[in-house]
């Protein structure tokens, strides 16, 4: 290896996640904040978590709701829109 060209190793970088847990680990950083760690990410604790850090989830919820409304104002079939544009042709008259 070549001299003076590595960063500096240190043993005892402490790492700091978003749900309070700390940790000691090697690198070559002094300090490492992270958003999720082994003690509260889902595949580890077997619990279901929305990690939700641009308001993804409920975005795409209200859009699946807001879908589910207009598909249930609209009639499904050939028959169905038929007579809803009759009646509504009926109506207008």
């Amino acid at each position: 290896m070549k001299k003076d060209i590595h960063p500096k190793y240190n043993k005892n970088c402490q790492v700091k996640c978003a749900c309070g847990n700390n940790f000691i680990t090697g690198s070559t950083k002094d300090e490492i904040y992270v958003e999720i760690c082994s003690a509260c990410h889902p595949f580890y604790t077997g619990k279901q978590k929305l990690v939700d850090t641009a308001r993804r989830v409920e975005k795409y919820q209200a859009k699946t709701a807001k879908a589910k409304d207009i598909a249930a104002e609209k009639p499904t079939g050939k028959k169905k829109i038929r007579r809803a544009v009759k009646k509504a042709a009926k109506a207008a008259a």
